[in-house]
């Protein structure tokens, strides 16, 4: 059966009885998981595991394990910094880049040893102070180390089986607004955010086998924010960059998407500007309700894109995991104290 389009989550620490039909409904692809979802890395392997028995069929697992103040799961994980660190604490940038891929071979082999196939980073965007909600999660404010750092990172996730999703297409990190709680609307010029902030995207193309856009609208390319925008997702993004992997829609439930509408026209808006699959976090009534509405037919074309996300190192035992070589080879090399 062919991976469905939207992505939902889930309540608590188990999957409770009304969450099983949602998992067996075939328009379901995925599920990302938050906190609220985690106890300790046996309970969070055993979860994955029953959300997959549940479906019976390919689903997607994924969560925000970015590093920082972005990190879901923490206790019996390795505690990732924020990437603005990585260069901050390095003598120059060859040791950056050295330390960022070994942080993106952490992250994949961490996060599918407890049974999910990908987390949602790197984050592209500039680390520019205006931004409230980007800062410290970016690499650098200059385009060419967060190109450097992020082909990195992205390098340490591919060899170690797991997917990269670039966020936040075409660049979030130049605006004040947060778009989980506000519109951001970016007035600079065409040319300078083709020219500083989506260079980035544009040079890593073909590195990310994902790309999350962002909820902001640049009213000097387009009304609409770019995750409902068929210029920025088609005519540029695909065309113009080349790119074909997966485009996933960031969360419907923010309000930097409430300008296209209701949680019907917001999925409708992205999957026809070119999302492969969109997300509904934190609003399981809005969320359910959205499948019992939603009449797109499952893309033949998105589901053959959304395979390449399947971790290709899934484990269910972060413990097992501890005792490789790379995992050891890691935690020295980064200087980390080893969990126990």
């Amino acid at each position: 059966m062919p991976i469905g389009p939207l992505m939902l989550d889930l309540d608590g620490l188990e999957v409770n009885a009304a969450e099983k039909d949602m998992l067996q409904n075939p328009l379901l692809g995925g599920i990302i998981f938050f906190s609220r979802n985690y106890a300790s890395p046996q309970q969070i392997a055993e979860l994955s595991q029953a959300v997959r028995e549940t479906a019976g069929r390919d689903i997607l697992i994924a969560v925000d394990h970015e590093g920082g103040r972005v990190q879901r799961f923490r206790d019996g994980f390795s505690q990732v910094p924020a990437m603005a660190s990585i260069l901050q604490n390095a003598n120059d940038l060859a040791e950056a880049k050295a330390s960022a891929y070994r942080w993106g071979s952490l992250i994949a082999i961490e996060v599918q040893a407890v049974g999910i196939d990908f987390s949602f980073a790197p984050v592209l965007d500039l680390g520019n102070e205006i931004s409230r909600v980007i800062g410290d999660r970016a690499f650098s404010t200059q385009v060419d180390e967060v190109i450097e750092l992020g082909r990195e990172f992205i390098k340490g996730m591919n060899d170690f089986g797991m997917a990269a999703t670039a966020k936040h297409f075409p660049g979030h990190g130049s605006v004040e607004a947060d778009s989980h709680v506000d519109i951001p609307v970016d007035e600079r010029p065409r040319e300078h955010i083709i020219s500083q902030d989506m260079r980035v995207f544009a040079e890593l193309a073909q590195n990310y086998q994902a790309v999350m856009p962002a909820h902001v609208i640049y009213p000097n390319v387009d009304s609409q924010p770019a995750g409902f925008s068929e210029l920025w997702l088609q005519d540029i993004l695909r065309k113009q960059l080349g790119f074909d992997g997966v485009i996933f829609s960031d969360d419907l439930s923010m309000k930097g998407a409430e300008v296209v509408g209701g949680y019907y026209e917001r999925a409708k808006a992205a999957v026809n500007a070119g999302c492969d699959m969109v997300l509904v976090c934190n609003h399981p009534q809005e969320g359910r309700q959205l499948m019992s509405q939603f009449d797109l037919k499952v893309s033949p074309d998105s589901a053959a894109r959304l395979e390449i996300m399947k971790g290709k190192s899934l484990n269910y035992s972060l413990t097992q995991v501890r005792q490789g070589n790379h995992w050891q080879r890691l935690q020295h090399d980064l200087h980390l104290d080893n969990l126990v």
